[in-house]
C-alpha cells in the first residue's frame, strides 16, 4: 500500500500505537489504515492503547474521513459501529477464496471489486456486519469477510496486502498458530502461494483507487 500511495505523490505517516500518543482531536489525514495485529478487540486491559484507537477510528467516521482496517483493523472499526466482534466457527490460516455476497451490488466500492478471489487469511475472530453496513464477502469458513460503510469505511478480514516478505515473517513469527485444523494451512502451502500475489494485490489498488476518489 505504501508503494502504491508513494506513487501518487500521497505523503504516509504511520503511528506504532504500543509506542506512541495519538491525538483523536487531531485528524490531519484523508485516508486511516488501520492494520492487523495478534490481540483481540476487547483486550483494552492488556493492551490499553486499545481505547484509544478505537476513539480515534470513531472520530475519523465521525469527522467524514476515509478508513480502511485490515483483520484486527476491521474487527476494531465494527466494533466502533456497535457491531459485536466473536471468535469464528474455525480458525482460517492461508489462502482460501472469498466470494462476493449478492448485497456487495449495493455499494459503489462493491462494484469495483472482483465477484471472487483467493485471498490470504490469519484469523480466528470474526465481526457481525454494522448496521447500514453493505456485507461484501463471504468464504467458506466465515460468512463475514468483508464489509463497506457509507461508501468510505471499508473492513477486510482477510488481507489483500500481502506479499511474500510479509507471509514468511507470518509463518516464521507464528509458526505454533499453524494446527492442524481444517482450514489452516501449513507453512508449505502457505509459502508456495506465489500465484495468488498477483490477484490480491491488484485487487487492493483498485480498493485503494475507489476509497482515494
Amino acid at each position: 500500500m505504501a508503494d502504491w500511495f508513494a506513487d501518487r505523490g500521497g505523503t504516509i505517516s504511520c503511528t506504532r500505537l504500543y509506542q506512541d500518543k495519538i491525538d483523536s482531536h487531531h485528524l490531519d489525514f484523508d485516508l486511516l489504515v488501520v492494520m492487523g495485529g495478534p490481540m483481540g478487540v476487547y483486550d483494552d486491559d492488556q493492551y490499553p492503547w486499545l481505547a484509544d484507537e478505537k476513539q480515534l477510528i470513531a472520530a475519523a467516521i465521525e469527522r467524514g474521513r476515509k478508513v480502511l482496517g485490515i483483520c484486527l483493523g476491521a474487527q476494531l472499526i465494527a466494533t466502533v459501529l456497535g457491531a459485536p466482534v466473536t471468535r469464528n466457527r474455525e480458525v482460517e490460516i492461508g489462502w482460501f477464496p472469498v466470494r462476493k455476497r449478492q448485497e456487495a451490488g449495493g455499494s459503489a466500492i462493491g462494484r469495483v471489486l472482483p465477484e471472487q478471489l483467493t485471498a490470504f487469511h490469519w484469523h480466528g475472530d470474526t465481526f457481525a456486519i454494522p448496521n447500514a453496513a453493505v456485507p461484501l464477502y463471504r468464504s467458506e469458513a466465515c460468512d463475514n469477510q468483508a464489509f463497506v460503510f457509507e461508501d468510505r469505511v471499508v473492513g477486510l478480514q482477510f488481507h489483500l496486502e500481502t506479499t511474500p516478505t510479509s507471509a514468511a515473517a507470518l509463518v516464521q513469527n507464528c509458526a505454533d498458530e499453524l494446527v492442524d485444523a481444517p482450514y489452516v494451512q501449513s507453512a508449505t502451502e502457505i509459502l508456495g502461494g506465489q500465484s495468488h500475489y498477483p490477484c490480491i494485490n491488484e485487487t487492493m489498488c483498485r480498493l485503494l483507487a475507489a476509497l482515494s476518489t
